[in-house]
């Protein structure tokens, strides 16, 4: 079982940066893949990035590259988002995911945090 914990949402106008963490629990964080997704009101769950378990393969949604950065860190136990040049559009419940291997499709992850808010105001 592992438990996710989501922090450092929040609102910034575009243009700006945002750092998001999730602290995991558990001892076998290192053996997870982790990834970011994102709701906005009114549309479907889509993935944003994800990690694999010793943090050399990322993978970003397209219009998220070059200006957002997964990243983890296996000694914390915490995975991190870090967003910049934060447009209208990445406005959204942002969440984060554990899994058995690193995928786009929310059905591959069996964990889940609880969300954290961003807005981006024009």
């Amino acid at each position: 079982q592992v438990q996710l914990v989501e922090s450092g949402g929040g609102l910034v106008q575009a243009g700006g940066s945002l750092s998001l963490s999730c602290a995991a629990s558990g001892r076998t964080f290192s053996t997870y893949a982790m990834a970011w997704f994102r709701q906005a009101p009114g549309k479907e769950r889509e993935f944003v990035a994800t990690v694999n378990g010793n943090g050399r393969y990322t993978f970003y949604t397209n219009s998220v590259k070059g200006r957002f950065t997964i990243s983890r860190d296996n000694a914390k136990n915490v995975v991190y988002l870090q967003m910049n040049k934060l447009r209208p559009e990445d406005t959204a419940v942002y969440y984060c995911a554990a899994g058995s291997t690193a995928s786009i499709i929310h059905r591959d992850y069996a964990y889940w945090g609880q969300g954290t808010q961003v807005t981006v105001s024009s």
